[in-house]
C-alpha cells in the first residue's frame, strides 16, 4: 500500500520540476500504458504515470485560463464579484475578483486587481470596473520570488490596475460577514497589534507593516503570523485535549465515548477555524492533514504514524496538484516529517521543555537543506524565538484571539480578551526586534548541487538517535556552507548581470575580487527592489560587500532602492550624478571624468558638465576587460550623446545599456553609429506607462542588426564581458509556468 502511495505521489511532485508540459497527445497515451501495465504487477508505475498525468492535466487548465494575448494590456469594461479579503496599503486598494465578464472577450476564472486611491471595498460586493489587463508575469532573477508560479499555484489568470468603477450590487454571503468582522478586529483597542490579531483569526495580513514582516522573516517566525496547520493542529490539539481530561477525571458523560467525541470536537473546531479564515489552499491542506490524523488516532493506530501523514499528502496534491508550487507546501510537510523522525521510536519520555528544545533542533537543522533549495532566508535567531513563540502564540495568543472574537457581542468581555492578547502580541514583537537585530537572517549564496546533497546529508545524519556513532560527521559536512563560493571572473574579465528590476536599473558588475553596483532599482511606496530583489540576488551570487555603489542620478528609478543596499551590505564608496539630491546618510560624492582599473578590468566615468536636467545628469559608466567594450549611460537624452561622443571617452563597444530605457529622446542615431553595438540591453517593466522601449529606437537597433536583451522578454541577464560571448537571460532556463 505504502509503495503505491509513494508512486501516486512521486508522479503528482514531478511537475515542480518540468521546463515544459508534456503535449497534449502524450498525456493522454500515459494513463493507457497505465492501465496496460496494472496485469503484470507493475502498479507501481503505473500509479506514477496516473499522478503524473493528472497534475499535468490540472496544470494545462491553470494555463489555459490565463489571459488571452490578444487582451494583453488593454482597458476593459468589465463586472465580476469581489473575492477574500480587499487589501489596503498606502493608498492602494489590491483585491481579487472571481467570475468577471467583459462584451470584449473570455476572461480568465479569476483576477487580481490594484485601485490606486480606491474606495473602500468589501468582500462579496459586485463592480463594474474599467480595468488595463495583463498576463501574469513577474521579475525572474538569481534569487527571488517567483510570481509567476504563486499565480499559477493560486489560480489567478491575469493582474490588472483599475482605472474607474462603479458598485453594482452590495455585498453578501460569508465574505461579507468576514469583512465586518475584519472592520471590528481592526477597531478594537489591543495595544497597537489589531492587525496582527487579524492575521491570526482571519488569515489577513495586511494589517501587519513591513516593519512587521520583517522581523518576523529575519527570526524564522512568519508561520506565526499566516495561518497554517500549526494553527489548525494546536487547535484541535486542544479541544481534543479538553475532552480527555475531562474524561480523565471522570467529568465527561459515560454514554458518550470519549474518544469519537474528541476527535469529532477537534476537527470540528479546525474546520470552523478554517472557515473564518477563507478556507484558502495552505488551510485546506492543514484541515486535511488534521482530519486524517484524527481519524488514524480513531480508528488505525494499528498502521502506524507514517501512514496518516502520506495519506494527508496524496490528498492533498490530488485536490490541488499546483500545491507543490508553492514553498509553504514544501516547509509544512517537511516540518511534520521531521517531527515524525525526531520522536517516532526514541526510547524513554522528556519532560515537555526537553520536547520543545527537541523540536526547535530538528527544525533548525531539518528544514536548513529546504530552505536553501528554496532559496529562503536561513535565520539564525530561529531556534529561540520559536522556543519563546510558538507556546506564547499556539496556547496563549490564538485562543485568547478566538475566545474574544466570539465573545465580541457581550459586551466588554471580548474586548478585554482581544486587549490581553494584543498586550502579549505586543511583547513578543518587542523580543523578536530584538532578536532581529542580535542575530539577523542569513541568505547564503546559491550552492552547486553537490554542495547542497551533502550539506542535506549532514543535516540527516545529525538528526539520527544520539547512539549512533556516525552523528559527529554531520557536522563536517554542514562545513561547505561556511567555505563554499561563487567561481569569480579570472584575471582581465568581468561578470555582468543586468538585474530584471522592473521599470528602473540595477547592473553588477564582478571582477576578480571586486564588485561594483550601478544604480539599485526603483522603490514603490513599500515595495522596494533594493531590498526584495537586488539585495537577494546580489547575496545568491556570493557578493559580501559592494566596493563602488555608482547612482546615474537622483530618480527613484535608478536610485529608489540604494538605502536597502547600504543597510544590506557594507558599501565602500557612493558615487552619483546628483549626490545632492540623494539621501545625506548614502555620504555620495560627485561623479567626474575618472579611469581606474580593477583586477585588469578598465573603468572611466563620465558626466556632461552642461546637463540642465537630472537625466542628462546621469553618470555614464565605460567598461573594457579584454578588449571587449560595455555603456552604461543612465538616462541620458540626446543632447547629452551628443556631448559624450564630443568627449574623449566615445569609442565603439560592443555591448551598449539603451539609455534611458529606450525611449524615444535617446538612442540618437549620432550614437549609434559612433557605438556601433553589436547588442543593446533594455531594463524597464512590462506594460510600462512611459512606452519604453520606443518603436523608433527598436527600428533603430534592428537597421544595425544589434541583438536585444529585454528584462521583459529574457529576465536578468549574464554577461561574461571579455569572453566575447552571447548574453544568457534567465527566462532561458525553461519552467512550464513562465511567459517565453
Amino acid at each position: 500500500m505504502r509503495t503505491g502511495i509513494l508512486a501516486l505521489v512521486a508522479g503528482l511532485l514531478t511537475l515542480r520540476f518540468l521546463p515544459a508540459l508534456p503535449p497534449l497527445w502524450l498525456l493522454a497515451l500515459l494513463p493507457v500504458a497505465g492501465l496496460m501495465l496494472l496485469p503484470y504487477r507493475s502498479y507501481p508505475i503505473a500509479l506514477f504515470l496516473f499522478g503524473f498525468t493528472w497534475s499535468c492535466v490540472s496544470a494545462q487548465w491553470a494555463l489555459d485560463d490565463r489571459l488571452a494575448p490578444s487582451l494583453d494590456g488593454r482597458t476593459l469594461w468589465l463586472q465580476g464579484r469581489v473575492v477574500g479579503l480587499p487589501e489596503v496599503g498606502e493608498g492602494v486598494v489590491r483585491f481579487e475578483l472571481q467570475r468577471a465578464v467583459s462584451r470584449r472577450g473570455v476572461l480568465p476564472d479569476r483576477l487580481r486587481l490594484s485601485w490606486y486611491d480606491g474606495p473602500a471595498l468589501q468582500a462579496g460586493e459586485t463592480w463594474r470596473l474599467a480595468v488595463r489587463l495583463k498576463r501574469p508575469h513577474g521579475l525572474v532573477n538569481p534569487q527571488a520570488f517567483d510570481y509567476e508560479a504563486w499565480l499559477l499555484a493560486q489560480h489567478i489568470g491575469a493582474t490588472g490596475t483599475v482605472k474607474t468603477g462603479e458598485l453594482v450590487y452590495p455585498s453578501s454571503g460569508s465574505g461579507a460577514w468576514r469583512d465586518r468582522l475584519r472592520q471590528h478586529l481592526l477597531a478594537t483597542p489591543a495595544h497597537g497589534r489589531a492587525g496582527a490579531l487579524t492575521a491570526l483569526v482571519l488569515g489577513d495580513g495586511s494589517g501587519l507593516s513591513t516593519a512587521d514582516w520583517q522581523v518576523l522573516q529575519a527570526t524564522g517566525t512568519v508561520h506565526l503570523m499566516v495561518i497554517s496547520g500549526q494553527h489548525i493542529g494546536l487547535l484541535a490539539t486542544l479541544l481534543y485535549g479538553l475532552v480527555a481530561g475531562l474524561a480523565r477525571l471522570g467529568l465527561w458523560p459515560r454514554r458518550w465515548p470519549w474518544l469519537p467525541c474528541a476527535c469529532v470536537s477537534a476537527f470540528s473546531g479546525a474546520l470552523a477555524y478554517g472557515l473564518l479564515a477563507g478556507f484558502e489552499v495552505p488551510v485546506q491542506r492543514a484541515c486535511v492533514m488534521v482530519g486524517l490524523v484524527l481519524l488514524w488516532r480513531w480508528r488505525f493506530r494499528h498502521l502506524g504514524v507514517g501512514l496518516p501523514v502520506l495519506l494527508a499528502l496524496l490528498a492533498v496534491l490530488l485536490l490541488e496538484p499546483l500545491a507543490s508550487l508553492q514553498p509553504g507546501f514544501w516547509l509544512s510537510f517537511g516540518a511534520v516529517l521531521l517531527l515524525i523522525l525526531i520522536f517516532s521510536g526514541r526510547l524513554g519520555v522528556w519532560p515537555w521543555w526537553g520536547t520543545l528544545l527537541r523540536a526547535q533542533w530538528a527544525m533548525a537543522i531539518g528544514l536548513l537543506p529546504l530552505l536553501l533549495a528554496l532559496g529562503l532566508p536561513v535565520s539564525a535567531s530561529g531556534p529561540l524565538a520559536n522556543l519563546v513563540a510558538v507556546p506564547v502564540v499556539g496556547l496563549l495568543v490564538v485562543p485568547l484571539a478566538l475566545l474574544g472574537t466570539l465573545l465580541l457581542p457581550l459586551p466588554g468581555v471580548g474586548a478585554v480578551l482581544l486587549g490581553v492578547a494584543g498586550w502579549l502580541l505586543n511583547l513578543l514583537f518587542v523580543l523578536l526586534t530584538q532578536l532581529a537585530l542580535w542575530l539577523p537572517a542569513w541568505l547564503p549564496s546559491a550552492l552547486p548541487f553537490s554542495t547542497w546533497l551533502l550539506v542535506a546529508l549532514g543535516a540527516l545524519v545529525l538528526l539520527l538517535p544520539a547512539a549512533l556513532p556516525v552523528r559527529s560527521l554531520g557536522v563536517l559536512m554542514l562545513l561547505p556552507l561556511l567555505f563554499t563560493a561563487q567561481p569569480r571572473p579570472e584575471y582581465g574579465r568581468a561578470e555582468v548581470w543586468m538585474l530584471d528590476v522592473g521599470q528602473g536599473l540595477a547592473v553588477l558588475v564582478r571582477t576578480e575580487g571586486r564588485d561594483l553596483l550601478y544604480d539599485a532599482g526603483p522603490r514603490f511606496g513599500e515595495f522596494d527592489t533594493g531590498e526584495r530583489v537586488v539585495l537577494p540576488s546580489l547575496r545568491a551570487l556570493d557578493v559580501r560587500g559592494i566596493d563602488l555603489l555608482l547612482l546615474s542620478h537622483a530618480d527613484n528609478d535608478h536610485a529608489g532602492g540604494a538605502g536597502a543596499i547600504t543597510r544590506g551590505l557594507p558599501v565602500g564608496r557612493v558615487l552619483s550624478g546628483e549626490p545632492d539630491k540623494l539621501a545625506r546618510s548614502l555620504s555620495a560624492e560627485v561623479c567626474s571624468r575618472k579611469d581606474w582599473q580593477w583586477d585588469g578590468v578598465h573603468f572611466s566615468t563620465w558626466q556632461w558638465a552642461g546637463a540642465t536636467d537630472g537625466n542628462q545628469a546621469s553618470c555614464v559608466l565605460r567598461i573594457e576587460a579584454n578588449g571587449e567594450r560595455l555603456w552604461l549611460t543612465g538616462d541620458i537624452d540626446s543632447e547629452a550623446e551628443r556631448a559624450l561622443l564630443d568627449s574623449d571617452l566615445a569609442m565603439p563597444a560592443q555591448w551598449l545599456l539603451a539609455p534611458h530605457h529606450g525611449s524615444r529622446s535617446s538612442s540618437s542615431a549620432a550614437l549609434l553609429a559612433e557605438v556601433k553595438p553589436a547588442a543593446v540591453l533594455i531594463s524597464r517593466g512590462a506594460h510600462n506607462a512611459f512606452g519604453h522601449p520606443h518603436a523608433e529606437v527598436l527600428a533603430r537597433y534592428r537597421a544595425l542588426d544589434a541583438r536585444v536583451h529585454d528584462t521583459v522578454l529574457h529576465g536578468a541577464v549574464r554577461i561574461r564581458l571579455g569572453a566575447f560571448e552571447p548574453a544568457q537571460g534567465l527566462r532561458e532556463h525553461a519552467r512550464f509556468w513562465r511567459e517565453k
